[in-house]
């Protein structure tokens, strides 16, 4: 089925690039996601503290060292200082293993926090966002950047609150020995701002390139892992390599260009670094030999210094982490952002099963048209066949009618009630679905008929599947109804996939049965038996039918010939072959193509595809 197109969740490629535009994305994520873990992240804060704090005492203790111990020869200051020493290394351990702990424990838990919000959100869009955004990229907003988001956040967290307070305590020693050195060390340092602010464009814009390069190569691996039969069979392992081979290219190159920014941060530091070191070895060693100033504290600076610029450094690449999760950030905000258009009304009105009327409904897929004033009447409890060529629309019906989107205008109603007027769950609750493919997940098969209500026993599960004629196959198997059937259903065949699908209709036992070609894909064999629990299944049941083969539609109560949008013809299939038009002309099409390939009159018509509306 196709569901139309709603706009595709992509971050604008220049809408945000610098601090001022990042502000409101943290201020968001710490709205929605971080504050109720302020305790904890105080907590943390206060060892960060304390971590930070040890280096400003490590640099303090250098100066009675050399000059109270290795210049004075002072022995019993030895201990005191080796014990203060000793502390404050076990103090810097312990403090910095708890606020690791506590951070990486609040940024798995925002990440957590942010996946499951990410997935509810896109439970409630509408159909079209999923044909306009590819599951890959999905996937890599759900995971990839959360995880990215975690990983960058927490380290960034990590490396502000402990090198804050670490650059603060050394700068307070390398003051307190000479103000006039430390001017001298940061001489260089307004030079730094125009490269910083440069540098932090470029890993933004960077990164946000490499993580939409890292959703196109999740999207290239899920086509690749779906379509790996389609592969082998056209010999297209050739073909496949060579286009994950440039989308990795391009995703190389945008990581690459991105860690190289980030890499050039700490590197601007450096020259910084070197300057300083220079002028103050300059300056001070001058008055350390003209006996102004003691080895010791010049130590004492030196080691100050030497451990400051390390912080800084950090701190430096903390700008490009922030820019990097911001990249992330937005790619997962301009997803949730998305708003569903096909909603529930503010005051809904019951609906039950009846008759199903279209009344003059016209529906466009953008600026082009699909339904043209089309109008038919599917009478309750009787089955009603959709046939026309593809891309006639048919597909359209069915997602119409379960509001998986909404119609231009006319009306669609259900027992006389629009449907526009009603819950989209209560609609929906009225009918069972069967389609060309069947929807199956990694579970046991009593699972996925489970699927088609929730609350069943296993005594109506395993009634369904026998009215269904899965127990015809899972009798044979060792583990029958708990035999699992592998991502998507893979261990099955065609035919015993259906039959589950099937089972899961006759289980969710709705009054109106929607079958859209549920026996296209099946050989002859296995389509009898799938045929005959459909029309087990549809008796007492109003059904719609889509299906081109005749052994599907030709017992039908009423057929609606749809083309171009509107129905051109209705009737028995007596009736339309009677009459000698549309329906005519595709019933001796179809059998002319099943004499010429062997299949009798049942087989597809010539050009039959799904029912799928071009993009």
């Amino acid at each position: 089925m196709d569901f139309g197109q709603t706009a595709p969740a992509r971050s604008s490629s220049t809408g945000y690039c610098g601090v001022s535009d990042t502000l409101p994305l943290l201020r968001r994520l710490w709205r929605d996601e971080v504050r109720r873990f302020l305790p904890v992240l105080l907590a943390a804060l206060i060892l960060m503290t304390l971590e930070g704090a040890t280096l400003g005492a490590m640099s303090y203790l250098v100066q009675p060292l050399f000059d109270e111990v290795f210049v004075a020869g002072n022995a019993t200051a030895v201990q005191g200082i080796a014990l203060a020493i000793a502390g404050i290394f076990t103090l810097r351990a312990v403090a910095g293993f708890g606020q690791r702990v506590l951070v990486m424990g609040v940024g798995l838990k925002v990440t957590t926090a942010l996946q499951t919000r990410a997935l509810d959100h896109l439970l409630d869009l509408d159909a079209g966002y999923f044909q306009a955004n590819a599951p890959g990229d999905l996937i890599e907003r759900v995971r990839g950047d959360t995880l990215a988001l975690q990983q960058t956040a927490s380290a960034a967290l990590m490396t502000v609150g402990r090198d804050a307070i670490s650059l603060v305590s050394l700068l307070a020693v390398m003051l307190w020995v000479d103000w006039r050195w430390a001017l001298i060390a940061f001489v260089g340092v307004p030079i730094l701002i125009l490269p910083l602010a440069l540098l932090q464009r470029w890993i933004r814009d960077t990164t946000r390139q490499a993580r939409g390069s890292a959703s196109l190569l999740s999207t290239r691996l899920d086509e690749i892992f779906h379509g790996m039969v389609s592969i082998k069979v056209n010999r297209l392992e050739d073909h496949e390599r060579a286009r994950f081979g440039r989308e990795v290219a391009g995703f190389l190159t945008a990581q690459i260009r991105s860690e190289t920014g980030k890499a050039a941060l700490p590197a601007v530091i450096d020259v910084i670094a070197a300057a300083g070191f220079l002028g103050v070895l300059l300056y001070g060693g001058a008055e350390i030999l003209a006996g102004e100033k003691t080895v010791g504290a010049f130590m004492s600076f030196f080691t100050a210094m030497a451990l400051l610029f390390d912080p800084l450094r950090r701190l430096s690449m903390v700008s490009g982490q922030v820019q990097a999760a911001a990249a992330s950030l937005e790619r997962i905000y301009a997803m949730l952002d998305v708003r569903a258009t096909v909603l529930p009304p503010a005051a809904p009105v019951p609906i039950a099963a009846g008759r199903l009327v279209f009344h003059d409904v016209d529906f466009a897929y953008g600026q082009e048209p699909v339904l043209q004033r089309l109008s038919f009447t599917a009478e309750a409890g009787q089955t009603t066949a959709l046939v026309g060529p593809s891309g006639a629309g048919k597909s359209t019906v069915f997602a119409l009618l379960t509001r998986l989107i909404d119609a231009k205008s006319g009306a669609i109603t259900i027992g006389g009630t629009d449907v526009a007027a009603a819950d989209p769950a209560d609609l929906r609750g009225l009918i069972a679905y069967v389609g060309q493919d069947a929807a199956l997940f990694d579970e046991t098969i009593a699972e996925n008929i489970r699927l088609g209500r929730l609350d069943a026993t296993m005594d109506e599960i395993c009634a369904a599947a026998a009215a269904a004629s899965v127990t015809a196959f899972t009798d044979a198997m060792a583990a029958g109804l708990g035999t699992r059937v592998g991502p998507r259903g893979a261990s099955l065949s065609g035919g015993q996939r259906q039959r589950v699908a099937i089972a899961r209709a006759v289980l969710r036992d709705a009054p109106i049965l929607l079958l859209d070609e549920p026996t296209s894909a099946l050989d002859t064999a296995s389509e009898r038996v799938v045929q005959a629990a459909l029309t087990d299944l549809a008796k007492g049941r109003t059904t719609l039918m889509i299906a081109h083969r005749l052994s599907t539609i030709r017992d039908a109560d009423k057929i609606v010939v749809i083309d171009r949008g509107g129905a051109v013809e209705s009737g028995s299939h007596d009736a339309l072959m009677a009459k000698g038009g549309l329906y005519a002309n595709l019933v001796a099409a179809q059998a002319s193509f099943g004499r010429q390939n062997g299949v009798g009159g049942s087989g597809s018509p010539p050009g039959h595809a799904p029912d799928r509306h071009p993009k």
